[in-house]
């Protein structure tokens, strides 16, 4: 055993507090709780914002706008330098974007971005493509299909 190995566990673990075992402890009689009230009863725990009974900073401010970002499409990305690991002459679609570990759904929609170069011929089947990426697999004598 070394010395470090012991000062790396020195403070590790902070004893638990043993409440309500006598005056004499420091936590005893009421065990820390106060007296009466809601903090000293059983199962007792403040919401997030409560302010002690009065109207809460939340409720307290009027609520203006809106806000779209609930209905925000997320897209899985692609680049197309990551479709070379393709064999030439596959249709690259979201169950196979999926077993090459390049995404993580094959539901959720894809969208193929055009950094790096493509060198292979291949079929591609995504939610959506820049311009740039869909020329570029054009030009590698492939094609791009809208899909999911």
């Amino acid at each position: 055993m070394r010395l470090d190995e012991i000062l790396q566990q020195a403070g590790r673990y902070k004893p638990r507090k043993r409440l309500g075992r006598g005056e004499g402890s420091g936590l005893g009689k009421t065990s820390g709780r106060g007296h009466k009230g809601y903090g000293a009863r059983a199962g007792a725990k403040r919401t997030f914002g409560y302010e002690g009974g009065q109207t809460p900073m939340i409720s307290r401010f009027p609520k203006r706008g809106f806000s779209n970002a609930m209905f925000r499409t997320e897209y899985q990305i692609v680049n197309i330098e990551d479709l070379n690991g393709f064999e030439d002459g596959t249709r690259v679609d979201p169950a196979a974007l999926v077993a090459a570990g390049l995404v993580d759904s094959p539901t959720a929609p894809v969208k193929i971005l055009a950094r790096g170069e493509v060198t292979r011929k291949l079929t591609v089947v995504a939610a959506k493509f820049s311009a740039k990426a869909a020329e570029k697999i054009a030009q590698a004598g492939g094609s791009v299909e809208q899909g999911s």
